[in-house]
């Protein structure tokens, strides 16, 4: 897929992205998060809107001030609430005393945004767009320039550097699916994504990611024909991961779709092996991939190991 690159953008400094929009990229860059998160100030009538307040960095939060400068800061908005877009809001908030926009059913325990967002609902000129896929909350956000042309907030449903990890149960293969099929019949010219740089034509971009998904599908589809397999040998045998965390990132995929396939009817699942096969490694999470923190990570890893170990087959026709 042509995905696209940037160099390591200046850290701390408001990057001019379109007219009237500038990102901010927090200092976490991994292999799940790229070169860090995308903040976004978007300039308005009353002020600025801050789309995604970023990982929890209280350097992050200053340099959003900073950016700002004698602009006052009018609302802050969620695309989803993974801890790198919603970090850093506690701090955000605690500084400007601003409510948090964000979908009305929180993917997180214990948390609600204070002003409720549903699907079509409109923010500072921007119009929610619900797609649920890589999160069960997530938001995109359609926004007309100054000028006239259409973008996209993307968040991390569509990204320009890589595709989005899908992992259960906050994660849902069957509404990405969906989520991307949205998108196709939409007319925004780019989208400003969750992590690396704005993508021109944007369609061409998720008719492949859907074609890859479906390609994907086909592939397990066509092993599970051939016997039961537990998560994380079949993510090992159908990804040449090196990389500890993309390996993890692979077996939360897999589980996806082969949840996706059980719902449909076409695949089922079996009692989870007692252990993994000879050399098949069942991994923690991702950088950033912790999806309720109020829970332990060791808990998530726990539950994780578990997933690893779950048995699909074919449905008996």
């Amino acid at each position: 897929m042509p995905f696209l690159t940037e160099p390591e953008p200046p850290r701390g400094t408001p990057l001019d992205v379109l007219p009237s929009i500038r990102r901010i990229v927090a200092r976490n860059p991994s292999v799940m998060t790229y070169q860090g998160t995308n903040t976004y100030l978007i300039s308005g009538a009353d002020g600025l809107t801050i789309l995604d307040p970023g990982p929890q960095d209280a350097q992050h939060v200053r340099d959003i001030l900073a950016a700002a400068g004698e602009v006052p800061i009018r609302r802050i908005v969620l695309t989803h609430t993974h801890g790198d877009h919603m970090g850093a809001l506690a701090d955000l908030q605690a500084a400007t005393g601003l409510p948090v926009h964000g979908y009305r059913i929180s993917g997180r325990a214990g948390f609600t945004a204070d002003i409720l967002l549903g699907d079509g609902d409109i923010v500072a000129g921007m119009g929610a767009l619900f797609t649920p896929g890589h999160a069960a909350d997530h938001l995109c956000f359609e926004y007309s320039l100054p000028d006239g042309p259409k973008i996209l907030f993307s968040g991390d449903h569509v990204m320009s550097w890589s595709s989005s990890i899908v992992s259960p149960p906050d994660g849902n293969m069957l509404h990405y699916y969906r989520s991307l099929e949205l998108l196709l019949g939409r007319d925004e010219v780019m989208y400003l994504g969750g992590h690396g740089p704005l993508l021109e034509q944007p369609r061409a971009l998720v008719a492949e990611l859907l074609a890859h998904r479906r390609y994907r599908e086909g592939e397990i589809f066509k092993q599970i024909e051939k016997k039961t397999w537990v998560v994380a040998e079949l993510a090992q045998h159908l990804y040449a991961k090196t990389d500890p965390y993309l390996k993890g990132a692979a077996q939360r995929n897999v589980l996806a779709h082969l949840l996706k396939l059980k719902d449909e009817g076409i695949a089922v699942e079996h009692a989870p092996a007692s252990a993994l096969p000879t050399g098949v490694e069942a991994l923690g999470p991702p950088p950033g991939l912790v999806i309720d923190e109020s829970a332990s990570k060791g808990g998530f890893m726990r539950e994780m190991r578990r997933d690893a170990l779950r048995r699909f087959g074919l449905a008996a026709c």
